[in-house]
């Protein structure tokens, strides 16, 4: 009698977990889905690298800012800014939106530091599909180049006497050769001239017959002009801020405040919100976000809640049939028996 009843509260215990577990089991995927409803979706775009604010049209995240600038600028784990371009990657000294411009640093451009000794170079270039484009505020000092292969003269005199040549030809009577930025001697008895190449191609012609190169570019002091232009060492890249009116929209504060971004896969253009991304601006985002919640989540909750009352139904009907049925414990009869 004891093993029939120790038989009987051991099937019954079974069946009772069966349930449960089928229960949970089939349960959990339908609330799951509804409690995900409500999770929020970020697009993040560090807005600084190194103290350099990073405002549109660039971005260092990509999918932010202007698809025209897509991996232009790049912030490693140093935290220096670089600018990235087919001749290498560049520190970027400071950023400026207002004048659009980038000032680098050219590791591989002759210093004052380097004297006379003149170390390997290569030319700095830009790739021509950006809307980056060297300043015409750059002047660029070529040092001790083959006077057999470049022209080099003092330019006044020269242009005057072959104006057909004078583009060509590189100025030994330069202002900037004469008074060298920070360091006046440091050439001792090298020569020096002032070349501005139109063409990446014609930087490596002239480095070709040169032994090194600098860029000097002239900063403003904010003083009055003629006299406010400082020259110093680096090299100025303009750019420009493609304008658009969703990008305007975008941003508008009493819109939302988002950032211009773009879809990765298609370049096209995206207002990135903290509720997510859109075509638009962030707060038709959250209007749009609402009401598709409100829908999904009337709607979830509602196959939810029958399908809860159906699998609790028959859980109920299955635990009874259970109950009702005969043990044996292992014995099979004719009326336990499944084939």
């Amino acid at each position: 009698m004891a093993s029939l009843f120790t038989c009987r509260y051991i099937s019954e215990s079974l069946s009772s977990s069966f349930a449960y577990h089928l229960f949970f089991l089939i349960l959990t995927p339908l609330i799951f889905p509804f409690l995900t409803l409500t999770a929020a979706q970020a697009s993040l775009c560090r807005t600084s690298c190194g103290g350099i604010p990073i405002n549109y049209p660039f971005g260092i995240d990509d999918g932010c800012g202007s698809p025209y600038y897509r991996h232009i600028l790049v912030c490693p784990d140093s935290g220096q800014l670089e600018l990235r371009t087919p001749s290498g990657r560049y520190p970027v000294r400071s950023l400026s939106y207002s004048d659009p411009h980038i000032l680098v640093s050219d590791p591989f451009m002759w210093n004052c530091q380097d004297g006379d000794a003149f170390r390997p170079t290569r030319p700095f270039s830009l790739d021509t599909s950006t809307h980056l484009s060297l300043s015409p505020q750059n002047d660029y000092l070529f040092f001790n180049c083959s006077e057999d292969d470049v022209i080099v003269e003092p330019k006044p005199i020269f242009c005057e006497r072959f104006p057909d040549r004078c583009d060509s030809s590189c100025d030994s009577a330069s202002y900037l050769c004469r008074h060298l930025p920070e360091c006046a001697s440091a050439l001792g008895g090298s020569s020096c001239c002032s070349y501005y190449p139109k063409a990446t191609e014609s930087l490596r012609l002239m480095l070709k017959y040169c032994a090194s190169y600098t860029s000097v570019y002239w900063r403003s002091s904010g003083g009055n002009p003629p006299d406010d232009q400082i020259p110093e060492y680096g090299v100025r890249v303009d750019f420009d801020i493609p304008v658009t009116t969703r990008c305007l929209q975008c941003q508008d504060t009493t819109k939302g405040g988002g950032t211009c971004g773009f879809d990765t896969q298609t370049q096209d253009f995206l207002c990135l919100c903290e509720q997510g991304n859109t075509t638009t601006y962030c707060k038709d985002l959250v209007v749009r976000h609402n009401k598709r919640i409100g829908v999904i989540a009337g709607t979830a909750t509602a196959v939810s809640f029958a399908g809860v009352v159906g699998i609790a139904a028959g859980i109920w009907y299955l635990i009874k049939l259970r109950k009702k049925a005969p043990v044996a414990c292992g014995v099979q009869s004719n009326e336990n028996r499944l084939f």
